[in-house]
């Protein structure tokens, strides 16, 4: 029987991943998860679709399905913020000040989370949605590519 931390660390593991389907079988109970892509041109980030079937040997137990729904619902609502060009990566506005957010931060769509400088210029990334900031994934200095996730926020 997986628990509840093993099949987010699945889930994530294989949204983070270039993979479109993925099956894992341990014991009595089988995960099976595809991506499928947005339909939408507006909408550029993938749809994920979950499926899991399990057999049970604890009749009280919380089944893999509804625990996979229940992840897959708090995943969808995790949006990234990727860079919109390559550059250098600062978190803060000069190596004195304050970063300009930190995990657990709430913000909002016009907040500034991080700056990234190309060819001179230093271009002001913003939040573009309402959330928290739940992961910052790259190191404050750090080159960025083009499209790269900078930050993750759970939405409100």
């Amino acid at each position: 029987m997986f628990k509840i931390a093993e099949v987010r660390e699945i889930f994530q593991l294989f949204k983070d991943s270039s993979a479109q389907e993925f099956v894992f079988e341990q014991d009595s109970t089988k995960i099976a998860l595809r991506k499928e892509r947005a339909t939408s041109e507006t909408d550029l980030s993938f749809a994920t679709s979950v499926s899991a079937v399990a057999v049970q040997e604890r009749p009280n137990a919380p089944s893999v399905e509804s625990v996979t729904e229940a992840v897959s619902e708090e995943a969808m609502q995790v949006q990234e913020i990727t860079s919109p060009m390559v550059g250098t990566f600062y978190l803060r506005e000069n190596p004195e000040a304050a970063p300009y957010v930190e995990i657990g931060k709430a913000v909002q769509p016009d907040d500034v989370v991080c700056i990234v400088e190309a060819m001179k210029l230093f271009n002001e990334i913003e939040a573009g949605v309402h959330g928290e900031i739940i992961d910052i994934l790259v190191q404050d200095g750090e080159v960025v590519q083009f499209g790269q996730p900078l930050f993750r926020i759970k939405e409100w």
